[in-house]
């Protein structure tokens, strides 16, 4: 009876480290909001844009590029990854300024994820026209206001940054992005707690894939992305890599935004599906503990408060309301009720499916699935 109160209790001591020791990650606070003063001297940077079947977004993620209210050197080069939709042919019809080249990517090579080879692609580019002082990796389904790269620089020169990230704030609208959307951010910081990733004496790293300024001396000095070229979770391994070249930083942003729709659930679960394994190293094991650790920290909470009694009960509402209330701020940030923040819970039981589903995928040979290639590597 003692070790089973005792486990009954563990719920509750596992979100009161997370919500005390982990970098406050759940106050959402780490955001590019405030002014930062300007560069003596505008660097010159190169936007790199991999792409493939992106022709319905293409048109407006890439004006907003075009648009940049930028004081400095902005080229952009446009990486067509073999689509099969017309994107390239819609891309090269936007360019009326001459900043813009659209090149086709080759086939990806035995050892690269398609989106990594992409941006090699880009960047081989950009060096041969004159290397920029900055690469500024961002992909084709994002959009970003005039002044996302005046922000991005000015952070990275003020504060000596090799990497500055910013997470794209991602579509919010249908009833299963307003369901999961909101906490797929929210574990993300979990994993990855932005107050320790912009640490410079922490070894925590992580960065966000739709948005990345890259000091290009520090990732040559990293080794180039051929370093990382068969990491599935790029951002994050670029992430790591960098960090060891220096200070990076990540936060969240009303800048950058996703226009790519999620609308159903079936969306999620292959945006979640793609690397979720990828993220657990392909282990059987850290599944397993992955999946236990979810049930014991979103279910059993929620079946203590409704079927038992007592003190039980009590430390089961308890835990619920503090997991509640962690969620609160990044409902606030996606302009989502604080009621929504009862139903993490479930979210959670879903996500835990959604990673099964990811390892299911890897074993068929269908891993890192993503417009129509698997990617993942042989394990």
């Amino acid at each position: 009876m003692t070790s089973f109160v005792a486990a009954a209790f563990l719920p509750i001591a596992i979100w009161a480290y997370l919500l005390l020791g982990r970098g406050m990650f759940w106050l959402a606070a780490e955001r590019d909001e405030h002014p930062l003063p300007k560069p003596s001297s505008w660097p010159s940077v190169t936007a790199i844009v991999p792409a493939r079947n992106e022709a319905d977004v293409v048109a407006r993620s890439l004006g907003s590029l075009l648009s940049q209210d930028y004081p400095g050197s902005l080229g952009i080069v446009f990486v067509d990854d073999q689509s099969e939709d017309g994107t390239a042919a819609k891309a090269r019809a936007l360019d009326t300024s001459g900043k813009l080249s659209v090149i086709s990517g080759t086939p990806r090579p035995a050892g690269w994820s398609g989106k990594l080879w992409a941006m090699s692609q880009g960047v081989a580019y950009a060096r041969a026209a004159g290397a920029p002082d900055y690469f500024w990796f961002t992909d084709a389904d994002i959009a970003h206001t005039p002044d996302t790269l005046r922000s991005l620089v000015g952070r990275a020169e003020a504060q000596r940054l090799v990497l500055v990230s910013l997470m794209a704030k991602l579509s919010c609208v249908t009833p299963a992005e307003r369901f999961f959307i909101p906490a797929f951010v929210y574990f993300f910081q979990m994993l990855y707690p932005f107050a320790g990733v912009n640490d410079p004496n922490s070894s925590m790293a992580a960065a966000a894939g739709g948005c990345m300024l890259v000091r290009h001396a520090a990732l040559e000095s990293a080794g180039g992305l051929q370093a990382i070229r068969n990491a599935l979770i790029d951002d994050c391994a670029l992430g790591r890599i960098m960090k060891a070249q220096g200070p990076i930083w990540l936060g969240l942003t009303d800048r950058a935004v996703s226009i790519r729709p999620y609308p159903d659930m079936s969306a999620v679960r292959h945006m979640v599906a793609r690397s979720a394994y990828a993220q657990l190293s392909y282990s059987p094991l850290l599944l397993a503990g992955t999946v236990l650790g979810l049930l014991v920290m979103f279910v059993v909470p929620v079946l203590l408060a409704v079927f038992d009694t007592g003190m039980l009960r009590l430390a089961g509402i308890g835990t619920w309301l503090l997991m509640a209330a962690s969620f609160t701020p990044m409902l606030r940030f996606y302009r989502r009720s604080a009621l929504w923040s009862l139903a993490l819970p479930l979210i959670a039981f879903v996500y835990a499916a959604f990673t099964l589903d990811s390892a299911v995928q890897h074993w068929r040979g269908r891993g890192g699935m993503w417009k129509g290639r698997a990617q993942a590597m042989a394990q």
